[in-house]
């Protein structure tokens, strides 16, 4: 059996066609291509505005730049998530206050949140950076509430969960990063996410003026933009208006995002098919604590089982050329954030997950049989326990 990864890009000859259109032509870099991205994902999701960008992590400091994070700023956030998540809030000289999951979804627990805002007396929590965990969509709209009534942003990491939705009622749903109840949204197409463009990210909002400081911040904060010179000179003309950063994307990336993107819902439905066979072959097993299950709206970056000799399963499946993953080390016990306090027991839930999750191969390309291997050689592992 080949080697069976955790996750995977899907690149076809549609998607190599327009990279090369695209090499062949005028501008390999801020050109044409970006404009008709942001215009397509922003269609895709919902949003008014899309802004795009060299990764997911650029798009998280530069939303946390737009949003005015400056050292002595509180913002809270989900231990289980990439460094990225938190390290935005770092960039611009903040404090990172993690609050535990919930058990059941792996999310950020609204109640948790509460609490530290309750406990908080130093008026400094500035704002809330949601994660869209594996895939399963945040309940957005009951943050917004919240975060409205202590006058915080949003900042709704979806890099898990482009197509993802959560589901309120039958007819009554949230798109993940659409602006409705976030400020502020973020996504990467890095190869094992659903668009994959090698590297690249998107901001997407529904806020006019945040947008226009987005567009001016991934570009050296400079602008020939002639609305908003204070002079001009001629055609030659630019203004440096605030230090930005050079975070641009690529217009060859652009160009295999939007070729990605045309095929983005099948992709979505493969995941769900998966996560389904994976839900009915490991029910009722007493070796499984719990799993991702299949939850309507979930979009399906992961599909996570929390098992018994979760270190033992993941050597013997390595052992059989199956590249399952951990997600994630809980932050607040990486060495860089206790320096800051954090300590072993901070966060129980978040802790416990870890000690028992595995991610198992989920992508579109993993075929019937591939999964069926999988699955066999975790029963394997499990019948040949002592």
């Amino acid at each position: 059996m080949k080697i069976i990864p955790y996750g995977r890009q899907h690149i076809t000859e549609e998607d190599i066609n327009a990279v090369v259109i695209t090499l062949n032509s005028d501008f390999l870099t801020q050109g044409p291509q970006i404009g008709e991205f942001e215009k397509n994902f922003a269609k895709y999701v919902g949003s008014n505005y899309a802004v795009a960008v060299s990764n997911g992590t650029a798009a998280l400091h530069l939303c946390t730049m737009a949003l005015n994070v400056k050292p002595g700023d509180k913002v809270i956030t989900t231990p289980i998530t990439f460094a990225a998540s938190a390290n935005c809030v770092r960039y611009c000289g903040g404090e990172v206050i993690f609050a535990d999951i919930d058990p059941n979804t792996y999310l950020l627990d609204i109640n948790a949140v509460k609490q530290v805002i309750e406990k908080d007396t130093s008026g400094n929590i500035k704002g809330i950076i949601p994660v869209d965990f594996a895939g399963r969509a945040v309940d957005i709209k009951a943050f917004r509430k919240l975060a409205d009534e202590y006058g915080l942003w949003i900042i709704e990491d979806a890099c898990h969960a482009p197509g993802g939705a959560y589901k309120y009622k039958a007819e009554e749903y949230n798109i993940c990063g659409n602006g409705q109840f976030c400020d502020l949204a973020i996504f990467s197409f890095h190869p094992v996410k659903h668009i994959a463009a090698g590297e690249g990210g998107m901001i997407t909002t529904n806020n006019k003026e945040l947008y226009h400081r987005l567009n001016l911040l991934r570009t050296h904060g400079i602008t020939k933009q002639e609305d908003l010179l204070n002079e001009n000179h001629g055609a030659w003309y630019y203004e440096m208006h605030e230090l930005g950063y050079n975070y641009r994307l690529t217009d060859f990336q652009a160009a295999l995002g939007n070729s990605q993107l045309k095929r983005a819902e099948d992709g979505l439905k493969r995941r769900r098919e998966i996560a389904k066979f994976y839900l009915e072959a490991f029910k009722d097993k007493p070796f499984i604590y719990g799993q991702s299950g299949v939850v309507e709206g979930h979009a399906y970056h992961l599909y996570i089982i929390e098992a018994e000799k979760r270190k033992e399963l993941y050597d013997y499946l390595r052992s059989k050329q199956i590249f399952a993953q951990i997600h994630y080390i809980p932050l607040h016990l990486m060495p860089y954030y206790k320096k800051f306090g954090w300590e072993k027991g901070d966060l129980p839930n978040a802790e416990k997950y870890y000690s028992r999750c595995i991610s198992l191969p989920m992508y579109p390309t993993l075929s019937s049989e591939e999964q069926g291997y999988v699955i066999d050689c975790i029963f394997e592992f499990y019948d040949n326990l002592p």
